[in-house]
């Protein structure tokens, strides 16, 4: 059964580094979707209610639904804004959703924010006005991501997250089963 790793969070919180070394650590096949990519590069959009991006969201999440044993989806997501792109996410995926937000303060979120390569197209007054508290989903439970946790600790728990259930579904899997997944 496929699955999707859901990680959302404030801007600068660390969800697209998590998103990209859980890729490697996963390996060839899995599909990581950035809403960044989709929103701002590919349609150059604003996130507004109604915007394009969720379609094309949604349409990707069909897509690694159906050719994909795991789909990675990172973003800031804003719950009011992607409602309808997370009943799509629990209609095809129901039980094998593994979602997680960054519970990063807004001083650590800065401190990140000032690493990363695109740190001078915007700062802090922009990361003010996008800030949210708590924009947990309403119908999947959300695991936290505290700032303690290294980058190391975080894909490792939800690594063995993933592998944990699946060894629940499917405990006489071979290794070789293993690691082909």
């Amino acid at each position: 059964m496929p699955k999707i790793i859901i990680l959302r969070g404030n801007s600068g919180s660390g969800k697209s580094t998590i998103a990209k070394a859980l890729q490697q650590k996963i390996g060839r096949g899995t599909f990581l979707i950035s809403q960044d990519h989709v929103r701002r590069e590919m349609l150059l959009l604003r996130d507004r209610p109604n915007n394009q991006a969720i379609g094309l969201l949604e349409n990707l999440i069909e897509y690694g639904f159906h050719h994909c044993e795991i789909t990675i989806l990172d973003g800031i997501l804003y719950t009011e804004i992607y409602d309808r792109l997370f009943e799509r996410i629990k209609e095809l995926f129901v039980d094998n959703i593994f979602a997680y937000y960054f519970d990063i303060s807004f001083e650590e979120t800065l401190n990140r924010h000032s690493q990363k390569p695109n740190a001078n197209e915007f700062g802090e007054i922009e990361l003010r006005n996008w800030w949210r508290t708590n924009d947990l989903i309403s119908n999947i439970d959300e695991k936290i991501i505290t700032q303690d946790a290294s980058i190391t600790e975080t894909v490792e728990r939800i690594y063995n997250n993933i592998n944990e259930q699946h060894n629940e579904q499917s405990p006489n899997m071979t290794a070789k089963q293993e690691t082909e997944l």
